[in-house]
């Protein structure tokens, strides 16, 4: 390795640990010593001795002086100093079994062993040098140098690993560190050191491991079988070539972690994957399932896999040998195909198979059971497992009576119906039957279990919705039987008005009746939205623009400790609907939130668009996957309990205190909502909030559609002398309105019931101008009077009125868009109205 030359005016000569200069040292030593002990044999046999023996003696020891005095002088020993000592510091130095220099930060050379002496040595006439120059003509560490060079100088502790090129193709590889001290021997914390190792036996040593390493994964990789592993929750490892190449996937693409077991395994069969046993031992099964290929295709195989779990129950990393079986099926025995086909179909089948022994732990099991029992994420092991710690606590005495019927061979043994607890309960249906016990097998009995959940909510869904249609019938007949009656109050009351002057007693007393009337019309009409027979009047709206102008209503109405956030999003697309049932239902919604807030809150208003994609993963039952236009009204209330969501849109039910609520207000919006053809879904949280959600379907405007159609202009001059057939079963509606349109002139012909009007018209012979009919009637209703008037006379007007829904009323009018609608209850005012438009020809008839 060549070295640059030292810089002697940078560098003075430091101290060095010389292992031939100590032992020159000692041979003085043992020297004075012989010399001392041939003194004193001298002085002891004193004359014994010739003369001449003590002079060579004596000239002997005057060459060995002399020639002492050349060697010190020539710098081959020399006598240590008290400063250059041998201290703790130099010894651990020393010690080292690498070379080490300590210096400075700015590189001053204070001590260095005996092995960076040798390395560096010889090339630089004895007298060691830096490491930054010890590589300064090696091109190939110059980076590295910098770097350590700039850790030394700030006192930063950096090792660097140093290739160096030597001739015919060899390298030679040195790991070079540096890191500060704080002391060493005056140097006041400024000193670092530096150390370099030779490396090159241990990087050889490596790079063939990792070449035998590499030699082993080729090996894997194109065994003539499929391997992977998986993880503790299912994500795959490792896949070898072999195996991603049957399942079309591209190897050189495939990263850690980036497959699930449920993409390539078909069906439940993954779950099954991630059992092992319950005592941490490591057991192989052989399983035959299919593989899920990347275009989806199947591909049978026989697993050869080996999971354990930890002792804390955790499942280790899983390891799974993969044998292709469609392709060797057909050389094998018919019996170990038989196997093969059995495996699989047991596997496949719709319905949970487990094997029990005596005290109900699992034996073995296929495949969908890990999904029915809410097994497949791996958590707890399969083998052993007792199958009634899955169940409800309620259910468990019935599974363990039907085992004990197992065990004892009897022939029917009742199915147990049980609820396996968790996030989303299921419930199940499971059959035991016994076996007979022989060889080694533990096998008590088998379990067959099917998941009854959707089966049950659809029986929930059922019955709940028999019971809203029921008291749906009622209310909708009650409320039409109650509109009759509201009709004559209503109108005696406008025709008792028009007697008495606002000076009059009796006025406000009459006022009041037709206010207390009025109070009780709404109330029908809520009844109407909960049975969704109320009449509609749909229009394109812009939901964004409308909240905004019903904010200035919301805030009065929630009142100043309530805050309203109103958010809307970007674009929202129109929504076809009833702007007053609309907003009735936004104002309804708001008044709960601030009746849950009485210590004042946050009530927030948002709107957005939810495309069908999105609504593809709401986990909303009956909603199906489309374009909706998203309301949602949340507040900060005290929320609900699951048993109270579970009837707040039922009729009558309020959280309300006694007198304070009618309990129609959510069954209100929730039948205006479905009648608008939208879903509303609650979420509550007790302590949280509430949030109801509100989906109402895109409407795509038509070519020239109007927003907001155009409204009659009122009719001032309610006056005629027109004939009007005036078709009514309620006695006091028909008299009130009979007298209505006699006060203003009309000539009114009265009959009961459909069969007395035909036989009305045809004692007139026909000559009336306008029949007004109810709808609902005994013997002949509207709609068949209807029929037979349209054959008589194709061209008279009708007027139906109903407390009943327009769109229910011309449900039964086919084709007929001519009639036009007045619903009940109607004051003089609206009846004269009508009437007047109709016969004037600017009737509201529609042209859909």
């Amino acid at each position: 390795m060549a070295v640059a030359p030292m810089d002697e005016d940078n560098y003075p000569e430091p101290v060095v640990a010389r292992p031939s200069s100590s032992a020159a040292l000692w041979r003085v030593v043992v020297l004075s010593l012989v010399f001392i002990a041939v003194a004193a044999a001298f002085a002891m046999m004193g004359e014994a001795i010739s003369p001449e023996t003590i002079v060579l003696f004596l000239g002997v020891l005057a060459v060995i002086g002399v020639f002492s005095l050349f060697a010190l002088a020539a710098g081959l020993f020399r006598f240590v100093g008290g400063s250059e000592k041998r201290t703790l510091a130099r010894a651990i130095v020393d010690s080292l079994p690498y070379g080490a220099v300590v210096s400075d930060r700015d590189g001053k050379i204070f001590y260095a062993n005996a092995e960076y002496a040798e390395l560096s040595g010889g090339v630089s006439k004895g007298v060691p040098v830096g490491v930054p120059r010890l590589f300064a003509s090696q091109p190939e560490a110059s980076e590295a140098v910098y770097r350590l060079s700039r850790a030394a100088r700030d006192g930063r502790s950096i090792v660097e690993d140093i290739r160096l090129s030597h001739g015919k193709g060899r390298a030679v590889w040195y790991r070079v560190g540096v890191r500060g001290l704080p002391d060493f021997e005056g140097a006041n914390g400024k000193s670092v050191i530096w150390t370099v190792e030779d490396i090159s036996r241990d990087r050889e040593a490596q790079e063939n491991f990792y070449v035998e390493l590499q030699k082993a994964i080729d090996y894997l990789d194109h065994a003539p079988a499929g391997f992977f592993s998986a993880n503790a929750h299912g994500r795959i490892q490792y896949i070898n070539s072999t195996l991603a190449d049957w399942l079309g996937y591209d190897l050189a693409d495939f990263e850690a972690g980036q497959l699930d077991l449920h993409e390539i395994v078909n069906g439940d069969g993954a779950g099954l994957l991630m059992g092992g046993g319950q005592d941490g031992a490591v057991k192989t099964e052989i399983l035959d399932l299919d593989l899920v290929r990347q275009d989806g295709t199947n591909l049978p195989v026989r697993l050869l896999h080996r999971a354990a779990r930890l002792a804390e129950g955790e499942l280790g990393e899983t390891r799974t040998l993969v044998l292709d079986r469609s392709r060797a099926v057909d050389g094998e025995e018919a019996l170990m195909a038989a196997e093969v086909r059995f495996s699989r179909f047991f596997n496949n089948t719709p319905f949970a198979i487990a094997a029990l022994d005596g005290q109900g732990r699992v034996v073995r099991t296929n495949a969908p059971f890990t999904r029915i029992f809410g097994l497949a994420s791996g958590d707890r092991g399969l083998e052993g497992l007792d199958v009634a710690t899955l169940i409800d606590q309620e259910s468990r005495a019935k599974l363990v009576g039907a085992l004990v019927d197992a065990k004892g061979h009897k022939a029917e043994i009742d199915p147990v119906d049980a609820t396996i607890p968790g996030e989303k309960a299921r419930n199940v249906r499971m059959f035991i039957s016994g076996v007979e016990r022989g060889g080694e097998t533990d096998e008590a009995a088998i379990l067959y279990a099917l998941d009854m959940t959707e089966q049950r909510q659809l029986e929930e869904q059922f019955a709940q919705g028999m019971k809203m249609q029921a008291v749906g019938q009622l209310a909708g007949g009650v409320a039409h039987d109650f509109n009759n009656v509201l009709t004559a109050i209503i109108g005696f009351s406008d025709l008792l008005l028009l007697k008495h002057k606002p000076s009059d007693p009796s006025f406000s007393d009459i006022m009041s009746i037709k206010q207390s009337a009025n109070r009780a019309a709404g109330l029908v009409r809520q009844l109407l939205a909960f049975s969704r027979r109320q009449t509609l009047r749909p229009q394109v709206l812009e939901i964004p623009q409308h909240i905004d102008d019903l904010t200035v209503l919301l805030k009065r109405l929630i009142g100043e400790h309530v805050a309203l956030d109103v958010e809307h999003g970007r674009d929202v697309w129109p929504v076809r609907a009833d702007l007053v049932q609309l907003e009735q239902v936004i104002i309804n919604l708001a008044v709960n939130a601030r009746d849950a807030m009485p210590e004042g809150g946050q009530i927030t208003l948002r709107t957005r668009n939810v495309e069908e994609a999105e609504a593809a993963t709401f986990d909303y039952r009956g909603m199906p996957a489309a374009d909706y236009v998203l309301i949602e009204v949340g507040d900060t209330g005290t929320g609900m309990t699951p048993e109270i969501m579970e009837k707040i849109f039922e009729p009558f039910f309020s959280t309300k205190e006694l007198g304070k609520g009618t309990g129609l207000g959510l069954s209100m919006v929730y039948g205006i909502i479905k009648q608008t053809g939208g879903f509303i879904y609650p979420e509550s949280e007790v302590g949280k909030g509430t949030t109801f959600r509100l989906f109402l379907p895109r409407h795509i405007p038509i070519e020239k559609e109007e927003v907001v159609k155009a409204i009659a202009a009122p009719v001032k001059d309610l006056t005629g002398n027109e004939r009007i057939l005036l078709v009514e079963d309620e006695e006091s509606v028909r008299m009130f309105s009979a007298r209505a349109l006699s006060t203003t002139g009309y000539e009114v012909f009265e009959a009961g019931s459909g069969d007395e009007a035909l036989e009305v018209l045809e004692e007139i012979g026909g000559k009336v101008d306008l029949i007004i009919s109810d709808v609902v009637m005994p013997e002949m209703d509207g709609p068949t009077l209807l029929t037979h008037v349209r054959r008589l006379y194709p061209e008279l007007r009708v007027i139906f009125v109903s407390g009943y829904a327009e769109e229910s009323v011309r449900q039964g009018l086919a084709d007929d868009r001519s009639v036009e609608f007045l619903p009940k209850p109607y004051t003089l005012d609206q009846i004269n109205s009508k009437v007047k438009e109709v016969l004037s020809g600017s009737g509201s008839a529609r042209e859909d």
